[in-house]
């Protein structure tokens, strides 16, 4: 009872620090103020994209994959940052408190259901996509990966520096690390090893205050929140290190293909 009272007063306070006090933003001030903000507290080299940048629109339909959430009458961004650095993250977040904006999160991966480019409040997007550094360690059977790399970038890594082990996460090679982890992760080796989540050892976390965690000092609470609970409800999770997992040398793929009259509904089931 302890623990689901502490997580949903912490979801609770990113909300309403993040969200409701976006509604105080004014447009006219928004720019100047947030921009240098961003220049007190972090290096000039953080790349920022406004809508008048020539970059502004391929960088905001990179990972959009539904077109419902591509029309001109869709809310934008009044701001894109593509982290080059995890104190980019730290002033985006910083910032965004300060002046009263909602912070949305890209992981780097394809997104369907548009929740990480758009709200319907004023909102600016740290982008992660550039966040993508993968370190193996063979011997210790561990990997530190950072939230925006894929979980194909995270197999071909795995699979350079060993043919024994693996990770049980997903089968779509463009599905972000980030989300995917956040979101519990599932996939095919999942009866053996469970959940990507559940073979998640540490990780690095910002939080409200803009001060990076990890493990030890984030406690084990909200370290079980972001395994599975939406990440992005707690702070922005910068990188995981995680436990791979023993699998053959060589293993045999195959597809198996029934039709509705075949009782392929029945075989879901």
């Amino acid at each position: 009872m302890m623990k689901t009272l502490s997580i949903a007063l912490l979801v609770l306070l990113f909300h309403t620090i993040l969200s409701l006090s976006a509604t105080f933003a004014t447009p006219t001030s928004f720019h100047d103020n947030f921009l240098q903000c961003l220049s007190l507290h972090s290096d000039p080299s953080i790349p920022i994209y406004s809508p008048n940048s020539s970059s502004y629109s391929s960088i905001l339909q990179f990972s959009v994959r539904n077109h419902r959430f591509s029309t001109p009458t869709t809310p934008k961004p009044e701001l894109i940052i593509t982290a080059l650095d995890e104190s980019h993250v730290q002033a985006a977040v910083i910032c965004s408190r300060k002046h009263g904006l909602h912070l949305i999160i890209r992981s780097g991966g394809h997104d369907y259901e548009g929740l990480s480019y758009v709200s319907d409040v004023p909102f600016v997007i740290v982008d992660l996509l550039n966040l993508q550094s993968i370190s193996v360690d063979a011997k210790k059977g561990t990997a530190w990966v950072q939230a925006g790399a894929t979980i194909g970038q995270l197999y071909h890594n795995i699979a350079v520096k060993s043919r024994s082990y693996g990770f049980p996460a997903g089968i779509c090679p463009t599905v972000g690390i980030g989300g995917h982890f956040s979101g519990g992760g599932h996939g095919a080796l999942l009866r053996k090893y469970g959940l990507a989540a559940d073979n998640i050892v540490d990780a690095r976390l910002v939080n409200v205050d803009g001060k990076i965690l990890d493990r030890k000092s984030m406690g084990e609470d909200l370290f079980w929140a972001i395994r599975g609970g939406g990440g992005a409800s707690f702070g922005v999770v910068l990188s995981y290190k995680i436990n791979l997992v023993h699998v053959p040398p060589v293993v045999t793929v195959f597809s198996f293909n029934k039709t509705l009259e075949e009782g392929a509904t029945a075989l879901v089931e």
